[in-house]
Parts: C-alpha cells; sequence; structure tokens
C-alpha cells in the first residue's frame, strides 16, 4: 500500500510496561504499545485490523488508576507506569471468562472452532482453568443455530457481544451487513433486518468467522473432516482467481492430500482479506472429474463436433442439469494412453503440419491461469519450435484494447499505481468495472477510501453494488463512454481546470485534444450518453479539482470495437489533469485473471516478445534469436478471434490450448465450433474435460494451479510465489514439463531442472523483471520494475520523472466516438451485455465444480429491468429465451431496476446458457479484442417459442 504523502513522524514519548522502558509514538494504545515490547494482553473484543472498542474488559491494565484500564482504547502518557499482569489482574480475567463461558453452550468436541483450536474464549478458559459452574446461565435467548448460508454457521448462543463480526463487516469488507438486534439477554448480531444469514445480503467473505473468538460464526466443512490446525502443513500461497492475488495459507492434511481450509494472510495487496472465492472455492482440485491420465481420440467412431448432445449440430443451449460437460457421454469418444503414446502423437502430428502447410498453419492458446514460468515456455515453443507468432490468450478478450491504448499513449502497458493507492487519492473514478464481484477484495478498499473522504464517481450502464457507495452515479447508455469523457474534458479544458504545467512539461499532441473535445459539448453528449449535462460538468470538476485522481477500469470500457478509444479518453483524462506520476493518482485497468498480467509480460502475445518487445524489431529479434538459438519470425501473429476464424478457413490447421476454453469464452459460439472441428489435429492441456476438450485429438491432464509452484503477476505489478498444497492426481503431469516434452519431441531440446531456473531466463530478457530471483521476492513477492528487490518493496507510482517513450512525453490521442456495429431494432430490441459473478469464474471449469461456489449461485440467471419484463409478461423467475442473430439460449429470469430500460445482463460462466452463442465477433481494430458488451437481442416467455 502507497504511504501517505508529507506526514510528519509522531513523536515518541517513554512509559514503562511491567518493568520494561517502552518508546512509542504519541497515540499508541497500551495494547499495541505491550504487543510491540513481546508482552502479550489477552483480548476479546479486539483485533488489530480493527478500531477498538473496549467492551470486553478481558485487556485490561494496571495504571496506577482507581480503576482498571481497557488497554486496547487507553492511550500511553509520558511516564506512565503500567502493570498488565498483576493477581488482581489475572483474578478480574478468570472471573470474566468463566462469567463469559457460564453462557457458553455445551458443545460437541467436534465442533471447527474445538478442532482447529480456533475458538479464543475457550483458550482463555483453559489458561485460568475458569469453573463455569459458579455461575448460572444466562436464559435462552430463543435463537436457533442458522445454517441457512452454504459456507457459515452461525450459533447465537455462543456470541457474547463483542462485535468483532460486525467491525469486520463494516470496517475491512464494509458490506456492513451485521448489526445487532434485541435487548437484554435477546440481544444478538442480525444480518440486514434479523434475516437468516443465506437470504441476507451476506457475501460470504466469511471475515466474520475469520474474527470471530467464539462458536458462534465459524466456518463450514467444505466437504472434508475437519482436523486439529497443529496436525495441518499451512502452505503460503496466493488465490487462483482474479487479478488481485490476495495472499493466502492453504492448511492441508499431507496423508490424504487434501486442503482442509484457507485463510487470508497479511500482505500489501489484501490486507488478510479474502472473498468467497478465495476463501472456500479451492475444492475444484479435488473434484472426481480431474483429468489423470492422457486421452487419443477415437477417430473413426466419433469425429470431432459430434460429441454431446451440447454441441451436435449447431450448439443450441438447452439446459443441462449441473451444466457440466457430460464425461458419461463425451469420454467414450476416447481412449487411454501412455504418456509416451500421446506425446509422440502431439509432436509428430504438429511437426507434420509445419512442415508440409508451413509455420503459420499452428498456433497456440496459452492460459493466463498458468504461472509466468508457464506462459514464457509455452511462447517459446510457439515461437522458437513451431515457427510462428500465432500465440495468444485471454487477454485478448479482457484488456487487450487497454494494453494498445497504454503502450500507445504512455509507453507501458501496466499499471501506474497499485489499487491500494486510492487511501491517498482524493477522487477515484471507477468505469465499467463491477469491482464488488471481478475484484471484490480491491473493492473493500475503493469503500474504505470511500469511507475516509475520497470522493467516488461510478460510471456504468449498469447499477452495481460499488455504485451504492458512490458520490456521483452516472448511469450512461451502453457504448457511449467516448462521448461522455470527451464532454468531461472538454468542461476541465473550458472551465481552465487543466493542469496546465504538467501538459506543457510531460505530454504531447493536446492542440488536437482539444480541438476534437470541442465538439462535445456536454449538452450534445448528454443527447448520445443519457447523462444530464450538470452531472457531467460536476464530476468534471471533481475529477479535476481532486488532490490527485486515480481512474480504475474494467471490461465494460475495453471490450468493445471501440475499447481502444474508450482507454485512450480515459488515458487523456488522467493527462489533462495531471493525474499520472504522483500518489494518489494514476491509471489502473484492474486486470481480470489471477495471472493477466504476468502471462502479456512473458510474451503470450502474438505481436511481441516478452516485455512488449516487438517481434518487427530487428534488434529485438536479434536478441530472442540469440538466446533461443532459433531463426524467428518478423511477421506479428494472429490473435484469438483471428486464429478461430483462420481454423475455419482452413489456413490454421493445428492447434496447441493449454488451460484455455475458447468453446466458451469466444464470441459467436457456433462459429467457433465449426472452426475447432474443422482442424486436422488440436491438442489441450487441461485439468478438466473441458467444452474445447470435446473437440481434442489429443487431451494431456495437466496440474492445478494448488499443484505446482511458480511466479504470479496481479493487476498492480506484485510478483509473488505460488506454491503447492497438493500432489497432481494420477498421471497428471505440471505444465511447464510437458511444454519441455513436446518441445524436445519436435527437435527442440528443452531441459530445466525447476520453475526458479525458467523464470531467471524469462527474467534475464526483459528489463521489468531483470533483477528479481526467487530468493529475492519474499513471502509477498515485490512490484515491478524493481532496482533493488534484496531491500525494497517496489515503486507503486510510477512515471513521476517521465514516461518510457521515445521523447520521454505522454501522448494524447483524441478519439472520436461512434455507435455500436450492432444496433437494436424492432425483431432485437434490447442490448445484450456479459460479465461475471461473485461466485463464478470465466467459463466455469474451477468455480461450478466448487462445492460451496455453486451452492451459492447454482444456475445463470438474464438480469432485465421490470418495465422491459412487464412489456414481455415475464415475472420473476419465469424460463425465458433470449435470441440474437447468431443463436439462442435459454435460462430463468431475474428483474431488477440495477438493470437500464432497454438493456439486459447475462453471465457468462455456465455452459447450459452460453452467452457467447449470442455476441457477435467484430473486433477492435487496435487491440484486436471482441465485442462483448454490446449485441442486439430480443426475450421471450420460453413458453411462447
Amino acid at each position: 500500500m502507497a504511504e501517505p504523502e508529507h506526514i510528519e513522524p509522531l513523536e515518541n514519548i517513554e512509559l514503562e510496561i511491567d518493568g520494561r522502558a517502552v518508546s512509542v509514538p504519541r497515540g499508541t494504545t497500551l495494547w499495541d504499545a505491550a504487543r510491540a515490547a513481546g508482552i502479550e494482553i489477552p483480548v476479546l473484543c479486539h483485533d488489530p485490523r480493527l478500531a477498538p472498542v473496549g467492551v470486553c474488559r478481558v485487556c485490561v491494565v494496571d495504571v496506577g488508576e482507581r480503576a482498571l484500564a481497557a488497554s486496547c482504547v487507553r492511550e500511553c502518557e509520558p511516564g506512565m507506569v503500567v502493570r498488565t499482569a498483576t493477581e488482581e489482574i489475572e483474578g478480574h480475567r478468570k472471573q470474566l471468562v468463566e462469567l463469559l463461558m457460564a453462557d457458553q453452550p455445551a458443545r460437541a468436541d467436534d465442533t471447527r472452532e474445538q478442532t482447529l483450536g480456533d475458538g479464543e474464549l475457550r483458550a482463555l478458559a483453559d489458561r485460568y482453568a475458569a469453573d463455569a459452574a459458579r455461575y448460572p446461565a444466562a436464559p435462552a435467548s430463543g435463537r436457533s443455530l442458522d445454517t441457512s448460508s452454504p459456507v457459515i454457521a452461525v450459533d447465537h448462543a455462543s456470541c457474547i457481544l463483542c462485535d468483532r463480526c460486525i467491525r469486520a463487516c463494516d470496517e475491512l469488507q464494509n458490506n456492513e451487513v451485521l448489526g445487532r438486534t434485541g435487548k437484554g439477554f435477546a440481544a444478538g448480531i442480525a444480518f440486514d433486518l434479523d434475516a437468516p444469514m443465506g437470504e441476507s445480503t451476506c457475501v460470504s467473505c466469511g471475515e466474520c468467522a475469520a474474527v470471530c473468538p467464539t462458536g458462534a460464526l465459524v466456518d463450514k466443512s467444505v466437504g472434508v473432516p475437519l482436523q486439529p490446525r497443529a496436525e495441518l502443513e499451512a502452505v503460503d500461497s496466493t488465490c487462483p482467481y482474479c487479478g488481485v492475488g490476495c495472499a493466502l495459507t492453504y492448511h492441508v492434511d499431507r496423508g490424504a492430500n487434501r486442503i482442509v481450509f484457507a485463510e487470508g494472510r497479511e500482505s500489501p495487496g489484501n490486507q488478510e482479506r479474502l472473498c468467497v472465492k478465495g476463501r472456500y472455492g479451492w475444492d475444484y482440485a479435488s473434484h472426481p472429474q480431474r483429468l489423470t491420465v492422457p486421452l487419443i481420440r477415437r477417430e473413426q467412431e466419433y469425429p470431432k463436433g459430434a460429441l454431446s448432445r451440447d454441441v451436435r449440430g449447431e450448439h443450441d443451449g438447452r439446459r443441462k442439469p449441473g451444466g457440466l460437460v457430460d464425461y458419461d457421454e463425451v469420454l467414450p469418444a476416447f481412449r487411454e494412453a501412455t504418456w509416451d503414446e500421446a506425446l509422440d502423437l502431439v509432436a509428430a502430428r504438429l511437426g507434420d503440419l509445419r512442415d508440409t502447410h508451413g509455420p503459420g498453419a499452428l498456433a497456440g492458446f496459452g492460459s493466463a491461469k498458468c504461472s509466468n514460468e508457464e506462459a514464457y515456455l509455452f511462447q517459446k515453443l510457439v515461437r522458437a519450435v513451431f515457427g510462428t507468432n500465432n500465440v495468444d490468450h485471454c487477454t485478448r478478450l479482457c484488456h487487450a484494447s487497454s494494453v494498445a491504448a497504454l503502450l500507445e499513449g504512455i509507453g507501458s502497458g501496466a499499471v501506474t499505481t497499485t489499487y491500494g493507492d486510492i487511501a491517498n487519492a482524493g477522487c477515484a473514478l471507477i468505469t465499467g468495472s463491477n469491482t464488488t464481484a471481478n475484484h471484490p477484495v480491491a473493492a473493500t478498499f475503493f469503500k474504505q477510501a470511500r469511507k475516509a473522504g475520497t470522493k467516488l464517481i461510478v460510471v456504468d450502464p449498469r447499477y452495481s453494488d460499488i455504485a451504492d457507495h458512490a458520490d456521483v452515479y452516472c448511469r450512461i447508455k451502453p457504448g457511449t463512454d467516448v462521448a461522455f469523457y470527451n464532454a468531461m474534458m472538454q468542461v476541465i479544458i473550458d472551465e481552465g481546470i487543466a493542469d496546465d504545467r504538467y501538459i506543457e512539461e510531460h505530454t504531447e499532441g493536446y492542440e488536437a485534444l482539444r480541438t476534437l473535445v470541442a465538439e462535445y459539448s456536454p449538452e450534445r453528449a448528454s443527447r448520445i450518453c443519457g447523462v444530464p449535462a450538470e452531472t457531467i460538468r460536476e464530476v468534471a470538476r471533481i475529477f479535476a479539482g481532486a488532490d490527485g485522481a486515480i481512474v480504475f477500469w474494467g471490461m465494460g470500457i475495453s471490450q468493445h470495437v471501440y475499447g481502444t478509444n474508450n482507454a485512450r479518453c480515459l488515458i487523456a483524462l488522467a493527462l489533462l489533469t495531471g493525474n499520472i506520476g504522483k500518489s494518489g493518482s494514476g491509471l489502473h485497468p484492474l486486470r481480470g485473471q489471477n495471472n493477466v498480467q504476468g502471462a502479456s509480460d512473458a510474451g503470450l502475445i502474438p505481436m511481441v516478445f516478452p516485455d512488449y518487445q516487438s517481434v518487427a524489431d530487428d534488434a529485438v529479434r536479434a536478441k530472442f534469436e540469440q538466446a533461443w538459438g532459433r531463426e524467428l519470425d518478423a511477421k506479428p501473429g494472429l490473435t484469438v478471434v483471428e486464429i478461430t476464424r483462420a481454423a475455419l478457413e482452413g489456413e490454421v490447421k493445428g492447434m496447441y490450448v493449454m488451460g484455455e476454453n475458447p468453446f466458451l469464452s469466444d464470441p459467436n459460439v457456433n462459429k467457433v465450433r465449426k472452426a475447432l472441428a474443422n482442424l486436422d489435429f488440436l491438442v489441450v492441456q487441461d485439468i478438466f474435460l473441458t467444452e474445447t476438450a470435446e473437440f481434442a485429438d489429443v487431451i494431456l491432464p495437466a496440474s492445478s494451479y494448488l499443484e505446482k509452484h511458480g511466479t504470479y503477476t496481479n493487476t498492480d505489478r506484485r510478483v509473488q510465489i505460488g506454491r503447492p498444497a497438493l500432489e497432481s492426481p494420477g498421471q497428471a503431469r505440471l505444465d511447464w514439463q510437458i511444454i519441455c516434452d513436446v518441445a524436445t519431441r519436435m527437435g527442440y531440446p528443452m531441459a530445466y531442472d525447476s520453475p526458479s531456473e525458467i523464470f531467471e531466463e524469462f527474467a534475464g530478457l526483459t528489463n521489468a523483471y531483470r533483477s528479481f530471483r526467487y530468493d529475492n521476492l519474499g513471502p509477498t513477492g515485490k512490484l515491478w520494475p524493481n532496482e533493488d528487490p534484496e531491500h525494497d518493496d517496489g515503486p507503486v507510482v510510477l512515471f513521476g520523472d517521465g514516461f518510457p517513450t521515445a521523447n520521454g512525453r505522454a501522448r494524447f490521442v483524441p478519439a472520436e466516438w461512434t455507435a455500436a456495429r450492432e444496433l437494436p431494432d424492432d425483431a432485437y430490441p434490447l442490448v445484450l451485455n456479459t460479465g461475471r459473478l461473485l461466485e463464478h469464474w470465466h467459463t466455469g471449469s474451477m468455480t461450478r465444480r466448487s462445492k460451496a461456489l455453486d451452492a451459492i449461485e447454482p444456475e445463470a440467471l438474464v438480469h432485465l429491468h421490470p418495465d422491459d419484463a412487464a412489456e414481455r409478461g415475464i415475472a420473476e423467475g419465469d424460463e425465458v429465451s433470449i435470441r440474437s442473430r447468431r443463436g439462442q439460449v435459454t435460462c430463468k429470469a431475474h428483474i431488477s431496476s440495477r438493470d437500464q430500460l432497454g438493456a439486459v445482463f447475462l453471465p457468462f460462466h455456465f455452459r447450459e446458457a452460453a452467452a457467447n452463442l449470442l455476441t457477435i465477433d467484430e473486433l477492435d481494430p487496435d487491440g484486436k479484442i471482441p465485442e462483448f458488451k454490446f449485441c442486439a437481442v430480443e426475450i421471450t416467455r420460453a413458453s411462447e417459442d
């Protein structure tokens, strides 16, 4: 996290604690001072991450006054003499613990808080040999055990009203679901207006259970027996889901090869916080559908494209219970093989296609779920062995347009500051991002900053949860971002609140921008985007007038055919106001997958080598040719959708897909289906038999995130080490080893002893990573670029002294607003938007195999405005058909005023309601990203079809 600017160090004061001389900054509490001196003072209501309240009185100490003082709230004073464990104090604590234990219900020994040793109250009872029988139990509150949540059990009888859960919900996760209800003995915690936990607005982050000192709130077991914490191995790693990259610890039963539970750990990124996926979504790796042996297609009996009922002929989007690939139906199309047989076949077929049709006949899709080392080796395989730059990954489907605009505008494709730097910002603009679902832990810091005084502007067609916290929410019409931001810039320039000095010293191209945005008055933009002109003026003034402003954006900005123009506007807005290169300011495209930043850094992009070095640059190419010992192609390769089109047209004949599922993730699924079926040879390397793997000729069983060692780079540029918590099942192998075997069999020997050796080779070919080694990344990783990772965490803020461009200046790139490629009409009058849900991840191959996550959100729902629903006679929960010019899907309807009139939202995680059956495959001309956020559809009740 960034440190606040210009804060003078606090004056230190001297005092004595238990006979020790202590010096602490003024304002330090006695509890914190004692802790820093290595003196333990027991607490029940206090947690170091929470604001102290002093209600339990267990932490009292003697400061020489008439009454004992609660150390968690009492500040140190000069000359104070403090005693923390006198006979009187210990007797007081024992009596308090006995009173609390008298009210605790009798429980079996196998409850979670007892089994794991997490019960702080019971630990104190043991410490003081507390005799609870000395006091009568309190009258029963009448509140029963609440098991309505799939992940947390609530035992109201065990609650001691310490309020830690309430404060954790309010102060850390900032969800404000918990409170108190009742009076006297009937007092207790409540969710919303005293609803059952599972029916409340709780987002199942588990923070309340993590801080609870009793058994009142406990995580439910995720399908494995509970064991004492002392019997488990703690494995420090990072979360396998979004780009926030939360640091966590898996507690593992090595003997049984299973994770028992996970918890957040301290890191500059997440500060022990987790979301529902990180805390409860790890059991997918042990799902019985894991691939455990190589598979080869029975070609004569099962030609590609004729397997399951969902892919036979035209994909019709029919619903199927569970929504997963029907293994009983698909597996007969394959036979088991040895690794040697499978690898020999892969190498022979790919080599033959390369030699017969040329390197351009091959292509590879890498994965942002894999490590930096695996991404580096995969692109090296495609370039040095296949002989082509036809390699890409999911960044093409999420932030390719952002990267294109950033490289063009500021010379770097990564964020210029961390998401935690919002704590130092006067204003934050969040646009095209449902952060509470897509980057939930980052969103906790956004909400926290808002409470501390940061002005929050949210711009989005959908009223997502983060809009509840906004100072100003702007509901723009879908696809009108450029008009809105051009009008903001017109106001800033017209009212003289641009940072003229910054523009003069650090930018170029300003006059062209000024000329263009002069055409976008707030009144004109209002007619386009639907936001009142005065609101546009208001947000422009807030943003330009703030003492530091950060722009955060997501796929609502990037996933358009004009996504690069959207990002150009945001970059220009930051440059225009001087909001790059200082604390509390900058540009932050929130990266989607756990390693999409790292995979891009490692070269899984068709037009650049690792570290964004152009394949067309002769000097750069010579460097990599020398390092890899092969002549390399100077022509930029095809992108994801271009590869699919080339496969459909017969130009790309062989593909290697590692950890990607283009059948569901790419637009216009029916075209993808035909393209995959048209390939001469397809090898899929994955952990499950995905929809894409149904089309494979060879399937290679790979390792899950939880089974491998490697580095991962989060959205902040933080390079962290992921460590194996599990052994791979059956014959499944590590991805990097499989890549090496394929390369070697194709005549290019690859041999490494470890991922750290691969990382060293990769880092040595870059500027951003060159100073890193595994042994200097530390327990929580380091930010790149970093000149001294042995002693420094790395720069939070970049480009305070200029930009990595030819002349050191950033470039304004003006952008005209253009309408979407496919507009609504009488036949298809609604606009479809697609995106993620909090509980699920991309094509669902992981999260839909997680018991907890699937239980919370088991099926697809299409979200639509009440007036649109009423016009069509649709009620909540009705089965509806959603049709576009490309396909049709069926699912249930969810009616919500959070969705804009005339627009609908469909999550893209569900095979049985595949959103990408409907989307169009038009591409942004610069970023080559597909249009996922705007296509024309119609919805009808399914019974009317």
